[in-house]
């Protein structure tokens, strides 16, 4: 037992040792430039793997199996060695592959199914093996999907050795974009940052009608900018505002949905977007910061209709708020620091157009030097550590995912499905660009509840965004369209992993917290509909006069708050008449259609409803008084 406690003390102390020289190695190469694609991208994903097949064992009950793990663990490592010092072999190997070539790349292919089965289940290495079967056994399918069949030799060629496949866009956007903010996001949130927003957020709005919720709502949307992880914004903030949102009356299965919806906007809110914003500028070709400005607006919209829906849950039970609440002035005044780096990441994005990495470098650089100035936890060589180890197991996940949606990548290019895809979705649509639509969502959401959003994204914008570009959507807002539903699905039951933990929270049950997320995030499914219709609202991104974007932003906002309205039964005061809440429903939909007669009706619907509310308010009340008097 001493040797075996030995031998486990041993390999904690190399994962630490790995996590720590995976995150120096991408400090080094953001700050002072990458090496080949190849190189970086192997190095990248060779780090991953490693730490990933000792951190997630193949038997946690027996531990004579770690052996195994160290032996994968070290295979990984032969494979990336040899791969990075034949590097300019390789290159000119392309087409034309050594039988040692042909072993590493299929045993590498082998191992990366293995490990992202291991991180984050089946569903995503199950699809990555269906196209390796389709790729090899291509004959075997109907047209239009068949394909003459290739042999193990050309496969492992494309995926090994080329950056079409595994070592393709997805990975690339890993260790140039996402590596970088990753570890930023890990040092940012040690220094207290995550903690806070939330003391910022109980500041301002925890006295408010229905204020725990909105302080979920608002800790959440700043979590978001730090870290793009639903279900760990859920554990995070959850574990303190879904307590105070019960204590004041709310239902354990609308608290938890609250928190749910609130932690899964975390990857829609700019600057970080989980990795999205990132792949997404790769695939795209566009920079990073028009795919950040772009997405601002639809963020803050999804969150101020999870606010105005919050409002309305606490207006049906007069919910109050909280009365322990920090003091505004001192938060900022003790906090102030740990908004810095963020600040300053925002201001080199936006206002000074510098490159993402620059931007996150002088960012992170940041943290540990005004962390010396903190006087409540100095930042110290101890954290310091603590925060390297941490962002390199923050890494693995979307690694992993990238490069194994890399296979589907490369297999789409091999075959050559990907350019028949386009004419194939079409025709299945019956050329109907609403049709189109709705099977994007579907399947958005379908792979979303088995995927991570990184993996789900690049799927689908290979797969589908061709085709809605093909039927004059604008790119960004397919694209937009995609990621979306890929994070509406944290919330979507059957699979709805945000609200599941939030109900574990909450102590309700899932499945029903799952339906109330839908109800309170409905913005999540009605925004990127929009985002296709009236593309004007996605700023910077098209062509639009200033005119049009305020006019598309209010009417968004007037459709929002009366769809709302309708779900949740309270506008402007509850509601109690069903035709008043149809109104508000049939508004709703008008008001998302780019045409002048449905935004009139639209308008005059709404503005139908809120006379009768607000005349039946007054009437009430002139009644009370009578009341009143008479009794008197």
């Amino acid at each position: 037992m001493m040797r075996l406690g030995n031998h486990i003390n041993y390999l904690v102390k190399i994962v630490k040792i790995l996590s720590i020289g995976f995150a120096l190695f991408q400090i080094y190469t953001a700050a002072f430039g990458q090496l080949p694609a190849f190189q970086q991208r192997l190095a990248h994903l060779t780090f991953a793997l490693s730490i990933t097949f000792l951190v997630k064992p193949i038997s946690s009950r027996k531990i004579g199996w770690r052996a195994v793990d160290v032996l994968l663990a070290v295979i990984t490592f032969v494979i990336g060695i040899y791969g990075f010092n034949q590097y300019e072999s390789l290159s000119q190997r392309v087409g034309d592959p050594s039988i040692i070539d042909v072993v590493m790349g299929l045993a590498l292919v082998v191992l990366l199914l293995e490990g992202t089965r291991r991180l984050i289940g089946w569903f995503l290495p199950a699809i990555a093996l269906l196209f390796i079967f389709y790729a090899r056994y291509g004959r075997l399918f109907p047209e239009p999907f068949t394909n003459a069949g290739y042999d193990w030799t050309r496969i492992a060629n494309d995926l090994y050795l080329t950056t079409n496949g595994i070592f393709g866009t997805p990975l690339g956007a890993s260790t140039s974009l996402v590596a970088i903010f990753v570890i930023f996001a890990a040092f940012l949130e040690r220094s207290g940052a995550g903690m806070a927003f939330i003391e910022l957020a109980q500041a301002f709005f925890g006295r408010i009608r229905g204020g725990p919720a909105k302080i979920a709502v608002v800790a959440s949307g700043f979590m978001g900018m730090i870290s793009g992880s639903a279900v760990a914004n859920v554990v995070g903030t959850g574990s303190f505002t879904i307590p105070l949102m019960k204590r004041i009356g709310l239902k354990p299965e609308i608290a938890g949905g609250v928190e749910s919806v609130a932690s899964t906007g975390s990857q829609l809110m700019p600057p970080i977007m989980g990795a999205a914003a990132f792949i997404m500028a790769e695939v795209m070709g566009e920079p990073y910061v028009k795919i950040v400005i772009a997405a601002i607006i639809p963020a803050v919209m999804y969150y101020l209709s999870l606010f105005i829906a919050v409002d309305s849950e606490a207006l049906k039970i007069k919910a109050s708020g909280i009365n322990e609440v920090p003091n505004k002035w001192s938060v900022l005044v003790q906090k102030w620091i740990m908004f810095v780096p963020l600040v300053v990441l925002i201001y080199f994005l936006v206002v000074l157009r510098a490159t993402p990495t620059r931007s996150a470098i002088i960012a992170l650089v940041l943290i540990p030097l005004l962390g010396l100035f903190n006087r409540q936890e100095r930042f110290n060589f101890n954290m310091l550590l603590e925060c390297l180890e941490r962002s390199g197991r923050n890494l693995l996940e979307v690694a992993l995912t990238c490069a194994c949606a890399g296979i589907i990548v490369g297999v789409l290019m091999l075959t050559g499905l990907g350019l028949n895809l386009t004419s194939i979705m079409i025709d299945l649509a019956g050329g109907k660009l609403i049709i189109l639509l709705v099977l994007t969502m579907v399947s958005s959401i379908i792979l979303g509840m088995g995927l991570p959003t990184s993996a789900c994204y690049v799927i689908l914008a290979v797969l589908v965004a061709p085709a809605l570009v093909t039927m004059g959507v604008e790119p960004i807002s397919a694209h937009m369209f995609i990621l979306f539903f890929g994070v509406i699905a944290n919330i979507t039951p059957p699979v709805a992993l945000a609200a599941y933990a939030g109900a574990a929270i909450a102590e309700s049950n899932p499945f029903k917290t799952g339906w109330i997320a839908c109800r309170l995030g409905i913005a999540g499914f009605i925004i990127p509909f929009y985002l296709i219709f009236r593309p004007q609202i996605l700023l910077g991104a098209v062509d639009a006069s200033l005119t049009s974007i305020l006019f598309n932003i209010f009417t968004l906002l007037v459709g929002i708050c009366a769809i709302n309205g309708a779900l949740s039964g309270a506008f402007l005061r509850p509601i109690n008449s069903p035709v008043l809440r149809i109104f508000l429903g049939v508004a709703s939909i008008l008001l998302f259609f780019p045409l002048y007669i449905m935004d009139v009706i639209g308008y005059v619907l709404v503005a139908l409803v809120a006379a009768i509310l607000i005349f039946e308010q007054v009437a009430g009340r002139t009644l009370l008084s009578r009341q009143r008097l008479v009794k008197k």
